[in-house]
């Protein structure tokens, strides 16, 4: 059965809805040169760009959680350095 559900997922993927978008000429010339397919350029920038948009709200919510637990984080460092000094 995981076979059914992986095909399905992969059927999902490859499901493709057209779409409009109004874009200025000169950043239409710019992706032109870097690649003719603009549908293929343009879902791989939005993919890398929601990647990235990904990364840094998890790289918030961990800043959030270090800070939270600074003082403790920090005293253990200290302890632990403070056992391992040499005599």
């Amino acid at each position: 059965m995981p076979r059914v559900v992986s095909v399905q997922r992969e059927y999902n993927y490859l499901v493709r809805v057209k779409t409009s978008i109004t874009l200025p000429k000169a950043l239409l010339t710019r992706l032109d040169r870097v690649d003719k397919n603009r549908s293929a350029l343009l879902e791989r920038a939005a993919l890398a760009y929601l990647a990235q948009l990904e990364r840094q709200s998890r790289d918030r919510r961990d800043i959030e959680i270090i800070d939270r637990n600074a003082d403790r984080l920090n005293r253990e460092a200290l302890d632990a350095l403070e056992y391992q000094k040499l005599p």
